[in-house]
């Protein structure tokens, strides 16, 4: 049973999702401020954060930034805030979705389901030896979904992970925009293929603290794509 932690400075809205989650066997943990959130992520145990945009104080993007200097778990906003900048920033500084109020109990279940579903690690009792893609300097652990490069670890959002593993396991194929959305952003995303060059710049800022070399691994195929060039 997954544990959703639930940041609003809306006290019904916090109780609203809490009931919502809990028809459909989720636990929740909710609280007001990113202050109380941090401390929570900390104790571990926690599945999946759903974060307001307009807080008092810390708004929701930076609370999404100081959660990501401290945890991967996946995040996704839910506001009402649709300008589609919005969306564009939130997914950009480490959200893994974007869900507009008003919403509905089957769609808010349908993008938690989905989130989860992607950071579902295989269970290391069925699966106990690593799989492991390496291209050069970069490594790809598949079973703890963790990235070496010159065996330093490289700490990348959910999305970030999906593009490097998707280009790693299909090397020199070239990849649209709009296929990365569609594979990436596996939920009607309306946010562009803006955010895509934003996911792509951001891996290779990553990358290239360990190595220069790694990062242009990566190659942008003018006025196509992008596509992962292939170790010999």
């Amino acid at each position: 049973m997954p544990t959703v932690l639930i940041i609003d400075d809306e006290r019904d809205m916090r109780n609203l999702v809490k009931v919502m989650l809990s028809k459909s066997n989720m636990d929740t943990i909710s609280v007001d401020s990113g202050i109380d959130a941090y401390l929570e992520i900390l104790k571990g145990g926690i599945d999946l954060v759903l974060l307001d945009i307009m807080m008092p104080g810390e708004d929701g993007f930076t609370v999404c930034q100081n959660i990501r200097n401290i945890s991967n778990v996946p995040i996704i906003f839910l506001t009402a805030r649709d300008a589609n900048e919005d969306k564009v920033k939130g997914l950009t500084i480490g959200g893994d979705d974007y869900l507009v109020k008003p919403f509905t109990v089957s769609e808010l279940v349908a993008r938690i389901n989905a989130v989860l579903r992607r950071t579902t690690m295989t269970n290391d009792s069925q699966q106990p030896h690593h799989n492991y893609l390496q291209c050069g300097k970069v490594k790809v652990d598949e079973v703890s979904r963790k990235v070496y490069v010159n065996n330093a670890t490289i700490p990348l959002t959910l999305k970030e992970f999906e593009i490097l593993h998707l280009f790693m396991k299909n090397p020199d194929i070239v990849y649209s925009r709009e296929q990365l959305l569609e594979k990436i952003w596996d939920i009607d995303y309306a946010g562009g293929t803006r955010t895509v060059d934003t996911h792509i710049k951001t891996l290779r800022l990553k990358l290239a603290k360990e190595s220069k070399e790694a990062s242009e691994y990566i190659q942008t195929v003018w006025g196509v794509g992008y596509r992962f060039e292939k170790c010999l």
